[in-house]
């Protein structure tokens, strides 16, 4: 089952060569500098193929490898023979390369941080999967689980390998049972697609990683595209299976250049287990005393249409504004890893004075009109709220809490997001994080438009922003529908309770938290400040709770509403 079919990679040099020709631009670059750029062309950025021996250099700090087990796979089970036997072309890709299979496994560290690397190798069989590849998966996988030890992939594969047959086919199935092992284990699991990376490969251990970064131009998929072709009779897109491709298309996390990929792995593994922060980092955070308001006679009164018009300021801070200020070694993660990547919805792992954490967030983009349509607004559509459930999915998987910064006038209303599940992709939201075993705390930092706000705000502790505001509807449709007037909106706005005041009051909302004087829009340094504070108390009073307590208590704040009486009855619609 060898799906790759198009243009054999580039064998890699093992020995520097004088001068090497790029295989995208044809331009000469000079071997030594050719060296000094880790074997990308200068002038293009094309990414030449590297050895297993030659990856693993480049990755992981002088000195830190040392082999994992080996091991032994059945030798020719099925005694195939094609043109040659089998045996003899085990026997010369051995011979050489060096290697006993088409992949290393070693224990390392990556910029400090301990790793178990899997490192493919296109030489040995065109990196087919193969049993003794199968046997390496599953022997790194027992070693990452008992040494609890991340999982770091770099792949490089034409599919199985045909000459073992349907043996070949079961370790698909045997890797990805490894893969789930580790989930189980809660251990974090990282790949690096590199070119190409195709069939069983692909279908298995290669996309089942908790993060799935790839290198530029690197080439991922099922069947090749001349496959895909022939079989379909059609014309395929420009750039088709690239990692550009499928950035866009929601498959891949990042796309990293050979030249940063070291940094990006270190980032990744310092972030990817649950840690409390030390004392030095405690002791820097801004939390305390009054960081949270939580008394309705400390909150400033504020006509309900005043509160809506600063919800919507366009200059106020979005999400990724707020993780640019307040988190440390914020790395974005893209995609729904279905379809799409929802530029409405920004979310990755970073660190809160110390804590790591998962921030997800609606993005409304910037003040600009073009940057606000780019970002839909803020309106998530279906791929956006599964890329969501994907990250508080792997948040739950690493025991690291989640924040969720609430900012949309509501889901996406397009008919593509009705076609796609949006009812569906919400609901499933709101049954995930009734069950996330982790802190989760949201934070209102603008408006809270009905369903679409509510997926991201399930919450063990829900903030509300001085001059945002929540709601089943907004006050135009409220006033459209109720009213019959569109001017009616300040009368709903009222009617509906939607400011901070009013939440608090309905215990909507665990707190409030202040705003520099003026706005968010005034000051979003001040404003990050002062939100960074309220979510270190909120952290600071959940982390202490196990998950059976979390989950327990946040399904009973969510099970009281309707049923206990938050506010008097018949006092009227106003703010004030």
């Amino acid at each position: 089952m060898v799906l790759y079919d198009d243009r054999p990679a580039d064998p890699p040099a093992e020995r520097p060569q004088e001068w090497v020709r790029c295989t995208r631009c044809a331009g000469l670059v000079y071997g030594k500098r050719f060296g000094r750029t880790l074997s990308v062309c200068p002038d293009c950025g094309w990414h030449a193929q590297l050895t297993a021996p030659q990856r693993l250099d480049q990755l992981l700090d002088p000195g830190s490898a040392s082999p994992v087990d080996h091991v032994e796979p059945v030798h020719d089970p099925l005694g195939f023979h094609d043109t040659r036997p089998y045996a003899e072309r085990l026997e010369d890709a051995r011979a050489t390369t060096g290697l006993r299979e088409a992949m290393i496994c070693v224990r390392g560290r990556i910029e400090s941080r301990p790793v178990v690397a899997a490192v493919m190798d296109f030489r040995f069989l065109g990196g087919s999967l193969g049993c003794g590849v199968g046997a390496l998966i599953a022997e790194a996988a027992r070693t990452c689980v008992r040494e609890r030890t991340p999982l770091l992939l770099v792949t490089a594969s034409g599919g199985a390998r045909m000459q073992e047959g349907v043996l070949s086919l079961m370790q698909m199935a045997k890797t990805s049972q490894a893969m789930a092992e580790l989930d189980e284990a809660g251990i974090l699991t990282i790949s690096l697609i590199t070119d190409p990376t195709y069939g069983g490969v692909a279908a298995s251990f290669a996309t089942l990683s908790d993060v799935i970064i790839a290198e530029p131009g690197a080439r991922l998929g099922f069947a090749g595209p001349r496959v895909i072709e022939q079989t379909t009779g059609e014309r395929l897109p420009e750039g088709f299976q690239t990692a550009e491709f499928l950035l866009e298309h929601g498959m891949v996390d990042d796309v990293v250049p050979r030249s940063a990929l070291r940094p990006t792995l270190g980032r990744l593994l310092s972030l990817g287990s649950p840690a409390r922060p030390d004392a030095e980092a405690q002791g820097a955070s801004p939390a305390g005393a009054g960081a949270i308001v939580r008394g309705t006679d400390e909150v400033r009164p504020r006509e309900a249409w005043d509160a809506v018009r600063l919800a919507r300021h366009p200059n106020r801070p979005t999400a990724a504004d707020y993780a640019d200020h307040l988190l440390d070694d914020f790395h974005v993660l893209h995609g729904d890893r279905l379809a799409a990547d929802c530029t409405a919805i920004v979310g990755g792992l970073g660190r809160l004075g110390g804590r790591p954490v998962m921030l997800i967030g609606h993005h409304k983009g910037g003040p600009g009109l073009a940057e606000r349509q780019r970002h839909q607004f803020g309106m998530a559509t279906p791929a956006g709220y599964r890329k969501a459930a994907r990250l508080m999915r792997m948040a739950d998987k690493l025991g690291l809490p989640v924040v969720t910064l609430i900012d949309t006038p509501g889901a996406n209303p397009g008919p593509e997001s009705e076609r796609s599940g949006q009812a569906i992709a919400i609901a499933e939201n709101l049954r995930l994080m009734s069950q996330l075993r982790v802190p989760v705390v949201a934070a209102l930092i603008g408006e809270g438009g009905s369903g679409g706000a509510l997926a991201l705000a399930v919450a063990d502790r829900v903030l509300v922003l001085e001059n945002g505001v929540y709601s089943v509807i907004s006050p135009e449709g409220c006033a459209a529908i109720l009213w019959k007037q569109a001017d009616a909106a300040p009368t709903a706005a009222a009617a509906l309770r939607l400011d901070a005041r009013e939440l608090l009051r309905m215990g909507i909302v665990d707190g409030v938290v202040p705003e520099p004087e003026g706005g968010a829009h005034q000051d979003h340094a001040k404003a990050a400040a002062l939100l960074g504070a309220a979510l270190h108390t909120a952290m600071d009073e959940l982390t202490p709770w196990e998950p059976g307590r979390l989950i327990r208590e946040r399904r009973s704040r969510f099970d009281r509403f309707g049923v206990e009486a938050t506010i008097p009855v018949g006092t009227g619609g106003g703010s004030s």
